[in-house]
């Protein structure tokens, strides 16, 4: 879908710190991101490029039904307000505790990344390796975008327009899965619906989540847990991802137990983290947990979680999905009825749009 006719900014904030420059963009560009107006950012999931070859799909797949082919994965801001030591994505823009600068339409940001990601992608096209005719059905299938991951980099909730865009994209008939690190309270209330929300929790104790996160916010602890009561109270479908490092923070079991209860989320990821990128500055490869590993921290933190069950789990990725047990094993989306519920315009909750089966989003 072209775009080049759209406007770019449609509102100017004061611009208090510098933007990225032509340099920090270059080394970007290289490790495989394009820019997107004053500060969106695409880069196509080496899980997208795996399913177009017909090596399987993404945990998101295996736990929800996210056909990793037809995902768009992006951010609407480049900045953060956190230097997390396991952060794998390398160079960011500069830090920043608030918005700054130029604010791109929401219908821009999407135009543009629809673009982006079919352009990166069309060498598949003429890939002479797509053999199998399921492999070449899902190159067909590749531009019809039907799921966004915003969580490339940065801190996408922080898009003064945040709930605007999501809006946009379920217009289109497309998903939304949303990360955020718990530092932004305030645009957590913004969000009307969206199909999955993410709190990222990184320790279970205040001390650790300083030395390993590296907040800008003196009241990073406060903003988390107010985050954490907000999450309590969406009826959409949320979740609580930790990643686990070992010799680090697989401690304190009550602590995670005591922050997971405190949102009550319907799901729990407990996903390992991985030495790459960035993140090999601060950590050695003893301090990625095996897959074993993840298992029995889940199986022992489960002691404390009363209410959860392990779902299932993902090994490639090193992950365990937990569940709440109040939704009896309907960890699926179904895409269908969670745009009908939209369209109704009606008060409805996850459980209204959780499956026990796989749903195709068409």
């Amino acid at each position: 879908m072209s775009s080049l006719n759209i406007i770019q900014p449609i509102i100017q904030l004061e611009t208090e710190k510098p933007q990225m420059s032509k340099g920090q963009w270059s080394v970007l560009e290289k490790q495989g991101y394009r820019k997107i107006g004053n500060h969106s950012a695409v880069k196509v999931c080496e899980w997208t490029k795996k399913m177009l070859r017909g090596h399987g799909g993404c945990y998101k797949y295996v736990f929800y039904g996210i056909r990793s082919h037809q995902c768009l994965q992006m951010t609407t801001s480049m900045f953060c307000a956190s230097r997390c030591k396991f952060c794998w994505r390398g160079l960011k823009a500069p830090v920043s505790k608030s918005w700054y600068g130029p604010v791109d339409s929401p219908e821009h940001i999407i135009n543009h990344s629809i673009d982006a990601q079919i352009k990166l992608l069309q060498g598949f096209k003429g890939s002479k390796n797509l053999v199998n005719k399921d492999n070449k059905k899902k190159v067909s299938e590749m531009e019809n975008i039907r799921h966004v991951a915003l969580s490339l980099t940065g801190e996408p909730i922080t898009y003064p327009l945040i709930n605007e865009i999501i809006k946009a994209f379920h217009k289109r008939k497309i998903s939304t899965f949303l990360v955020t690190n718990a530092q932004y309270p305030e645009q957590i209330k913004k969000i009307d619906k969206v199909t999955q929300l993410y709190l990222s929790i990184d320790a279970p104790n205040k001390k650790l989540m300083e030395k390993i996160d590296r907040p800008l916010y003196k009241d990073f602890w406060q903003r988390m847990e107010e985050c954490l009561d907000l999450l309590k109270t969406r009826s959409y479908r949320t979740c609580i991802r930790l990643t686990l490092i070992k010799n680090e923070n697989m401690t304190d079991l009550q602590g995670y137990a005591d922050l997971i209860n405190r949102g009550k989320p319907d799901f729990i990821e407990l996903k390992s983290y991985v030495w790459v990128g960035e993140s090999q500055r601060n950590y050695k490869p003893s301090n990625m947990p095996f897959m074993d590993d993840v298992r029995q921290f889940s199986k022992k933190l489960l002691e404390y979680l009363p209410d959860y069950e392990i779902m299932r789990e993902h090994i490639p990725s090193r992950v365990v999905l937990l569940i709440k047990k109040s939704l009896k094993k309907k960890c699926w989306i179904d895409f269908p009825k969670f745009f009908q519920l939209l369209e109704q315009n009606k008060p409805f909750t996850a459980e209204d749009y959780c499956s026990k089966v796989m749903m195709p989003n068409k």
